[in-house]
């Protein structure tokens, strides 16, 4: 690894502030200058493929033949006060029902047991303008679509040869190109939620005829499972219904689909929940890896800041392994051990003044 990559993603973790050059030059007391670490964030762009580089050694050590998951999912890394470019811009969050503006980022993990590493990443790239006929204002779009992004982390993965027997992901990628692509083209299993609103055919008689039914109209019990046909989709897929309740006491339904017709719906739940690891390293990479403290202004050193990030959580996952504390417990413990040092320090000053 790059050595000023190294102290950089070693800085995003143990600091709490925003993470600038000048804070970690003074960190180390000038032995770098805030010069090179800024050359370094403006350097070459690091990307995917060196997240692949520095990560695969690690993973061929806990890759497993069977049990293995693929899970991808975006999330969006706010940027409020950030100037516009093609990467910080406005994206609709789904957790905030409205647009907001920041780093819409897409991650793909490989999960084995209790360890999660991600294996590829790309932030959304609107960097095509175009007027805006109802409004009049200039607005930006992708010219590769998420889904073709989420699509080509798959097929990156089968030729990186990672293991993994299940494809994971929410509602938001449950379409039928998607879908297809992984039954027919990659030859693996899937398991996504789908909307309540889909359209489906309870038999094969029906699909041939035309009839589909909606989806929440149906009187599914809990934990049942069905083979039906989605409409539009050239396979047969089982369905899992999944009832639970919220926090405010309201029931919520949760419906998945798979092209894996074998399992039992107990056992395409239980590997489903593996899907939610995605979550927990979107929340570490916020508030442990510091992907959302940096002041930086242009995009390549937006972007190798993104990476640092990833790497720094990589490194949190495999303290984690060793350690036996969770990446909060991790950061806790260094911040404890900071603020003790900062408190026996204050007092040495005070004593030192007469001030007691």
């Amino acid at each position: 690894m790059d050595k000023l990559l190294d102290i950089y993603s070693d800085y995003l973790i143990a600091q709490n502030q925003y993470a600038t050059a000048v804070g970690l030059s003074d960190l180390l007391e000038g032995r770098i200058s805030h010069d090179k670490i800024t050359r370094f964030l403006n350097g070459k762009e690091l990307t995917s493929r060196e997240l692949w580089e520095y990560i695969r050694p690690e993973l061929r050590k806990i890759e497993e033949d069977r049990g293995g998951v693929l899970i991808i999912d975006d999330t969006i890394e706010e940027k409020a006060y950030t100037d516009e470019n093609e990467i910080v811009c406005w994206h609709y969050s789904h957790s905030k029902g409205r647009c907001v503006k920041g780093v819409n980022l897409l991650s793909c993990l490989a999960r084995y047991g209790d360890i999660a590493l991600p294996v590829a990443y790309e932030p959304v790239c609107k960097d095509v303008l175009f007027c805006d006929v109802a409004t009049r204002k200039v607005k930006r779009q992708s010219s590769i679509g998420k889904n073709q992004m989420f699509r080509s982390m798959i097929a990156q993965a089968v030729i990186n040869k990672i293991k993994f027997e299940y494809v994971l992901a929410d509602i938001w990628f449950g379409a039928k190109k998607n879908m297809e692509f992984i039954h027919y083209d990659m030859k693996k299993k899937f398991i996504f939620g789908i909307k309540a609103n889909r359209l489906i055919a309870l038999s094969e008689e029906d699909r041939k005829k035309g009839q589909y039914q909606n989806l929440n109209t149906l009187p599914l019990k809990d934990g049942e499972k069905r083979i039906v046909w989605l409409k539009d989709v050239s396979f047969p897929v089982a369905l899992i219904t999944k009832i639970f309740k919220n926090e405010d006491g309201s029931t919520g339904i949760l419906y998945l689909v798979t092209n894996d017709l074998e399992s039992s719906a107990d056992r395409i739940y239980e590997v489903y929940q593996k899907r939610w690891r995605i979550e927990e390293y979107h929340k570490s990479i916020k508030q442990n890896a510091s992907l959302e403290k940096s002041p930086t202004k242009v995009v390549r050193s937006q972007k190798n800041h993104i990476f640092a990030s990833i790497v720094a959580y990589c490194k949190l996952e495999f303290l984690k392994t060793k350690t036996a504390l969770s990446h909060f417990g991790i950061k806790y413990m260094l911040l404890m051990k900071a603020n003790r040092m900062a408190f026996l320090e204050l007092e040495r000053w005070r004593f030192n003044h007469g001030m007691f």
